[in-house]
């Protein structure tokens, strides 16, 4: 565990309520966040593939995951000045170290959808009588 100088909290502890860890976890564990990451694997991307990439995702809540990941450091901005201005993303180097526990996660969905689906039938067929 460590303390950081701007706070005085132990940093290391998740499960406490004032780690800053847990806020890391609040985003890298929210729904667009991972989508996201993945859909900028594949290099520099801009705005409107990344929609494309993301089916369901809002120009609100893509705009706003996309700054969280930039103030975070995880997502490079990189604006072009052409007319029209071009704006890419991409990942920094600690946004693809985070593509690897995300990928784990996407394919466990993946592998476990039908269990899962199964599950929740079940038990929604058990609480309805």
């Amino acid at each position: 565990m460590v303390t950081t100088s701007s706070e005085s909290v132990v940093v290391g502890s998740p499960y406490r309520a004032d780690c800053p860890s847990r806020r890391i976890l609040d985003r890298i564990g929210d729904r667009w966040t991972v989508l996201t990451v993945g859909a900028l694997g594949d290099g520099n991307v801009r705005f409107s593939e990344l929609r494309r990439r993301v089916e369901g995702v809002s120009h609100k809540m893509l705009t706003q995951t996309l700054r969280a990941l930039e103030r975070d450091g995880l997502v490079r901005r990189t604006v072009y000045p052409e007319v029209p201005i071009r704006v890419e993303y991409t990942l920094t180097e600690a946004g693809r170290t985070l593509r690897e526990p995300l990928r784990a996660l996407e394919e466990w969905s993946i592998t476990h959808l039908h269990d899962v689906s199964t599950s929740q039938e079940t038990y929604d067929r058990t609480r309805s009588s």
